[in-house]
């Protein structure tokens, strides 16, 4: 079940240079995390085939896995370092959470959909991986208990600026999240420059699964 062969390893030397050359990640940190997650895994057994093209596959709760360059973008303008305590929204089927992981962060993690939840829970437990906490319940709201933390992800597009999230920030952090309607959200990082003030810097447009529940805050 949880096979990791030398063809899948192959593969994912071939992905690492194509997200080198032709996607433009830089960071080393972010590369060698793609190079050690076995992505296979983390998605149905049909898919297995084509785990290492730039593709994403639908996944439970009508979800999808993010495209890897998609998930390398992102693990790269988050600047993570060893040791940060990143927070997740977004488990899904957890293998950016694994990216992060790999990137030695402290990775505080949360999904609202119940089967994601219970599937990634499997997942990091038959692979040996050990978020600092994962939880089941409405991303949206963070998880002020554990904060501050110095970067948070949204791996789910939102129709509008999260703030409490942001509240959970710690000066100097960096928060990624992609923002705007469903059809198509644009990839922002806001850096905590003060208690209240950020900068927000653009990296153009993507397509997400939307963040559910946000239409109520």
């Amino acid at each position: 079940m949880m096979h990791d062969s030398f063809v899948h390893k192959g593969k994912r030397k071939i992905l690492v240079e194509y997200l080198r050359h032709k996607i433009g990640i830089s960071d080393e940190n972010v590369l060698s995390a793609m190079s050690d997650v076995p992505r296979h895994l983390f998605i149905e057994s049909i898919f297995e085939d084509f785990a290492y093209e730039d593709r994403a596959f639908p996944i439970l709760s009508h979800q999808t896995i993010s495209h890897p360059s998609t998930v390398a973008e992102q693990s790269e303008l988050l600047q993570v370092k060893p040791g940060e305590k990143v927070l997740e929204i977004g488990t899904g089927c957890g293998y950016q959470t694994a990216v992060l992981l790999a990137m030695k962060a402290l990775v505080y993690t949360v999904e609202r959909q119940k089967d994601l939840f219970d599937f990634s829970k499997k997942k990091f437990r038959e692979l040996h991986l050990s978020p600092k906490f994962q939880s089941f319940g409405d991303g949206f709201a963070g998880l002020p208990t554990f904060a501050p933390f110095d970067k948070i992800i949204v791996t789910c597009g939102a129709s509008i600026l999260p703030t409490e999230l942001l509240k959970q920030l710690s000066v100097g952090g960096k928060m990624v999240i992609p923002l705007g309607p469903t059809d198509e959200q644009i990839l922002y990082r806001f850096t905590k420059t003060a208690p209240t003030q950020f900068e927000k810097e653009e990296f153009g447009a993507y397509k997400f699964v939307p963040m559910l529940g946000d239409t109520n805050h």
